[in-house]
């Protein structure tokens, strides 16, 4: 295949950067816009000659996929038919009312509304199709009401930089008021007096390390400074316990290190009291319950975590007590209160279950499905007296259910199941999954996607999905739109590799760090199990992976060129060492426990050297390349794909296409409308399909 039209060429301006005795020069980075957190907030103050280039790839880009644009379409209109349009939530009840998100027919963004209970006297309280009305961009960020139900907020963004404006609107009067909180982080939190709220503010750097209180009413620059976080390490977040008793700070350092810190919701003019000092490795999060703090936390080596209690008036370490033991590979990921229950989720063997254990006596149960791969989910309403449970579960062949599931009797009854009005037969496809021995001889999970009439000889495409970073497991979920590669004849694969939490927090601990190269060998043992299965076969196989799995992307394409026809970046972390020594950027310091500090640490450094995927590319052959990047993106910034693929063009020996995309008018989630964003998705598809000879 030729690069037909001719793609743009970056020009070279050598930056050669020394550390720990070794040099490295890089040529484009002339790419990063040294006013970039202005460009966050106004993307037009973009640099003249990096506009220029950015949209050159974009021309070049279009014009290579210019023979895909009726397929494009057709992909559209597939995934589009797949969607119920007029789609509303379960309501979650609170009090006298039910609360509520629904989009109209052809509704790009939803209503958030309410009504009384089991009535249809439906109050809408933001209409965002309308709010979005002239914006290139717009993203509702949350909306909740008060705890007296007169009064709500909701945070809008409306350039994807995650700079968010809070507004307040009077549920009795329909009219905003005066307040408006700028710049500030989407997680607000009401107070029990429903007049006061907290909210974080985010600094220079874009980091949220500001926590505020703020009264209706009151002019926003008088609100009070309630906590700030001086080590750029840690980010902060708010949240409140189930029994909205507590408003929580919570200081985090990525998966490894957290502090808490509580306030009254009933007393919100009193100061935050620490919980437990921060110590480096020990996480825990915090629910109550009557006289009691629980606590999911990691203390004394329970690396898959445990449950403990302590008195609310005693919560020094001496007091704790165990509630539920650790056992190694029963990951423990998270923990809810109710009034009568105690309810955790849990993760063994890359598959989740529920465990419900009554308060009064301590008889627990669990909540299992018997499909070989799925995902199950807590959806946690408003109410903290009720013995109801709401659980969503899927797999790659069932839609999404949700079910209200009664913790006394042990019945679930079926609320809702999600819609494919273009049709959906379950019986069509087959879910499986598959255990790959990697390069040490760990098993690693995959989970197969396929038609039942697939021949299974190695004929067919396979995307090959990873992640593998920050401890998230990979759901085995149902997705309408993959649906559109698979009944064009690819299999699709998940690898749940290390660095994920799928098999319990040492497997995040085996993927970071010194460890990280495990990340990419796991997933190039699915491909290479896949071909030895005779399901794939080499060079057929398309690589796909976002963000931290985007520079996954960019590590295999270096290591395992040959064992696949083409490679998928979406917002790619594919500059790892000049990012992680750039002290400026918003992500930097937190992820110095996840990748390393190659500034301070020559280990690190020598770690990272060995893997970045920007500062390893070779003169080798690569696959096909599409990169995908967002312009006001401020977690992987729009320079990283840009110029892993100026230099890819520069030194690769092949004729492969190698394709960027840069979204100007949006950050790391893509496009914010929902049938926007499947443009976007349409794009990849064809791009795929058009690589490995599907585009019919």
């Amino acid at each position: 295949m030729t690069d037909d039209p001719t793609p743009p060429e970056a020009k070279c301006i050598a930056n050669p950067i020394t550390r720990h005795g070794d040099t490295l020069t890089d040529d484009y980075a002339w790419l990063r816009d040294e006013n970039w957190q202005e460009v966050m907030r106004d993307p037009s103050v973009l640099s003249q000659d990096i506009r220029d280039y950015l949209e050159a790839e974009n021309a070049y880009t279009e014009a290579q996929l210019a023979d895909t644009t009726e397929m494009q379409a057709a992909l559209l209109a597939k995934m589009r038919g797949r969607i119920k349009e007029d789609d509303s939530t379960v309501p979650a009840p609170d009090g006298a009312f039910e609360y509520y998100v629904r989009y109209d027919s052809g509704a790009q963004h939803p209503l958030f509304c309410r009504r009384s209970r089991n009535r249809d006297d439906e109050t809408i309280i933001l209409n965002g199709q309308i709010e979005s009305a002239g914006q290139a961009y717009f993203r509702i960020s949350g909306c909740r009401h008060s705890p007296d139900h007169r009064f709500a907020f909701y945070g809008i963004d409306l350039t994807g930089s995650e700079h968010h404006d809070i507004h307040f609107k009077d549920l009795e009067t329909g009219q905003l008021l005066d307040d408006l909180l700028q710049d500030a982080q989407g997680d607000v939190v009401w107070a029990n007096d429903s007049q006061t709220v907290f909210y974080t503010v985010r600094d220079e750097e874009h980091r949220p390390s500001r926590i505020y209180r703020h009264r209706l009413g009151d002019d926003p620059a008088t609100d009070s400074l309630i906590y700030q976080e001086d080590d750029p390490a840690f980010y902060l977040d708010l949240g409140k316990t189930e029994s909205g008793r507590f408003i929580l700070i919570e200081a985090s350092g990525h998966s490894t290190t957290t502090e808490v810190r509580f306030i009254d919701a009933e007393r919100p003019d009193e100061a935050p009291v620490l919980f437990a000092a921060r110590e480096t490795g020990h996480s825990y999060t915090l629910s109550d319950h009557g006289d009691n703090w629980y606590i999911l936390t990691n203390m004394d080596g329970a690396i898959d975590f445990k449950i403990m209690s302590t008195p609310l008036d005693n919560i020094s370490r001496s007091a704790w007590t165990e509630v539920a033991a650790h056992r190694d590979g029963r990951f423990i990921r998270q923990i809810a209160l109710f009034s009568d229950h105690l309810v955790w989720l849990e993760r063994e063997n890359a598959l989740p279950r529920i465990n419900v254990t009554r308060l009064s006596d301590g008889a627990s149960h669990e909540i299992a499905f018997d499909e070989d791969a799925y995902d199950l989910g807590m959806r946690l309403g408003y109410e903290f007296e009720t013995s109801t449970l709401r659980i969503s579960y899927s797999s790659m062949t069932t839609p999404s259910r949700i079910f209200d599931y009664d913790m006394n009797d042990k019945t679930r009854v079926l609320c809702k199941e999600q819609e494919i009005p273009s049709g959906h037969d379950p019986a069509d496809y087959v879910t499986r999954r598959l255990w790959a021995p990697s390069h040490d001889g760990v098993k690693v999970p995959v989970t197969i996607l396929h038609r039942a009439d697939a021949p299974l000889d190695g004929s067919d495409p396979v995307l090959l999905y990873g992640y593998g970073a920050y401890g998230i497991s990979m759901p085995a979920s149902f997705s309408a739109n993959r649906l559109s590669l698979v009944d064009r004849g690819f299999i699709y694969a998940i690898a749940h590799i290390r660095g994920g939490s799928d098999c319990g927090f040492g497997w995040y601990e085996d993927g970071k760090l010194h460890n990280k190269a495990n990340t990419f060998k796991d997933f190039i043992a699915a491909g290479e199990h896949l071909v030895n299965q005779g399901m794939a076969s080499v060079g057929n196989i398309v690589a796909n992976g976002r963000s931290a799995g985007g520079m996954l992307m960019g590590a295999v394409a270096n290591m395992r060129p040959d064992l696949f026809r083409a490679v998928v970046a979406e917002v790619p972390f594919v500059d790892v060492m000049t990012t992680m020594c750039d002290t400026t950027l918003p992500l930097t310091p937190p992820e110095w426990t996840e990748w390393g500090n190659p500034i301070e640490d020559e280990n690190a450094y020598q770690d990272i050297r060995a893997y970045s995927p920007y500062d390893n590319v070779t003169a080798q052959s690569y696959p096909n390349i599409l990169a995908v990047g967002g312009l006001t993106d401020p977690r992987v910034t729009y320079w990283e794909p840009t110029k892993w693929i100026a230099r890819l063009r520069a030194q690769k020996t092949d004729h492969n296409i190698c394709l960027l995309h840069t979204v100007m008018e949006a950050g790391h989630g893509g496009a914010s409308g929902r049938f926007d964003r499947l443009e976007e998705i349409a794009m990849v598809y064809a791009f795929m399909l058009k690589m490995c000879g599907r585009a019919d």
